[in-house]
């Protein structure tokens, strides 16, 4: 057993080396396009670990996290956009007063952010967590619904359909590689304690789990809470990045990509959807191609904006037909190694 630990701390270890070195070396030899690109795999791999651990690991069917996202969005943009900028940013209502006084460094405002998206989960998790299925996906659907509408409707905060503009570019491949190694690290120690055990067990039969004495309201929370404080440290992440964010870009497909992402990786494995994550943005960007003029066999072709989608559709509905349970199912990245060794295929 304690071989087996042993091994297993140094496949983690070479994993996290190496991320780190991937990290620089990208940081240090990358072009600007594919930083970008990166940044956005990093950021989405946050968002996907997260999401997996109430959606997979707890079995829960939650359709929420445009909401949480959105949230960190705007309580970072909030807090980094200057005074002066704001100033002159509100045009359809004057803003309140306490929006203009707002301000912070940029760890501040992460954490921010991840704490208040945390705080509302905990809230919300009350009423939320008495239906179950698809009650508690369509109750959690409408919460995303909600806060797109408070952002279009409240210009005094969010400056309405206009959105928020000129928000200090801050995000880079160290803030968003790393912290998306944290959030991997704290998801899979959740997972790997009696919490994620708990988890599962209301994933595999809720009412098995309670007629055992464990306390699902509790497991639920927990995972629903630290799901939100990453989704909204996510949020913060992106508004940083894209330097300029609206209540129409955290709409529900924002949600339904997280969905096709850890579903297409596998429902309960991190490994999963961190794989699912850059299949999905970082294979839809590589398809770009197809869009444009190509040459085929000597046949030039014209421009079909559009193609790459409907080819990386079709290599979704592949996949899914040949790997029903996602490309790494219920696994973790450790699993195979000893299935390896066990001689098992």
């Amino acid at each position: 057993m304690q071989k087996i630990q042993e091994k297993d701390f140094l496949i983690k270890l070479v994993m996290f080396l190496s991320t780190l070195w991937f990290i620089w070396f990208s940081n240090s030899h990358f072009d600007e396009y594919s930083i970008r690109i990166l940044n956005n795999i990093a950021i989405f791999v946050i968002l996907a670990v997260s999401y997996n651990l109430i959606n997979g690991v707890t079995g829960q069917f939650s359709l929420e996290p445009n909401g949480f996202v959105a949230i960190g969005a705007y309580v970072t943009a909030l807090l980094l956009i200057s005074p002066e900028d704001k100033s002159y940013q509100y045009a359809i209502v004057d803003p309140y007063p306490f929006v203009m006084t707002l301000h912070a460094n940029f760890l501040v405002a992460l954490v921010l952010s991840g704490t208040f998206a945390a705080l509302l989960a905990l809230i919300l998790s009350f009423p939320v967590f008495r239906v179950r299925g698809d009650y508690l996906a369509i109750v959690t659907l409408g919460f995303g619904f909600i806060i797109k509408i408070l952002a279009i409707n409240h210009p005094e905060v969010t400056n309405g359909s206009l959105g928020l503009n000129d928000i200090p570019e801050f995000s880079n491949l160290y803030w968003t590689g790393g912290l998306a190694i944290v959030a991997v690290v704290v998801v899979l120690n959740i997972v790997n304690s009696k919490f994620g055990r708990a988890m599962k067990a209301v994933r595999d039969d809720e009412d098995a789990a309670i007629a055992m004495g464990v306390n699902t309201f509790k497991a639920k929370t927990l995972a629903f809470c630290t799901s939100a404080f990453f989704e909204g440290m996510g949020g913060g992440l992106l508004a940083a990045l894209l330097t300029s964010i609206s209540p129409d870009l955290f709409d529900f497909f924002f949600t339904f990509q997280l969905l096709i992402i850890i579903v297409l990786g596998g429902l309960g494995s991190t490994t999963g959807a961190i794989i699912g994550t850059v299949l999905v943005m970082g294979g839809s960007e590589w398809m770009r191609f197809l869009d444009e003029p190509m040459n085929l066999f000597g046949y030039e072709t014209t421009a079909m904006p559009g193609m790459r989608m409907v080819i990386f559709s079709l290599v979704l509905i592949f996949i899914m037909l040949f790997a029903r349970e996602g490309v790494m199912g219920k696994r973790e990245l450790t699993d195979l190694f000893k299935l390896r060794k066990k001689g098992v295929k």
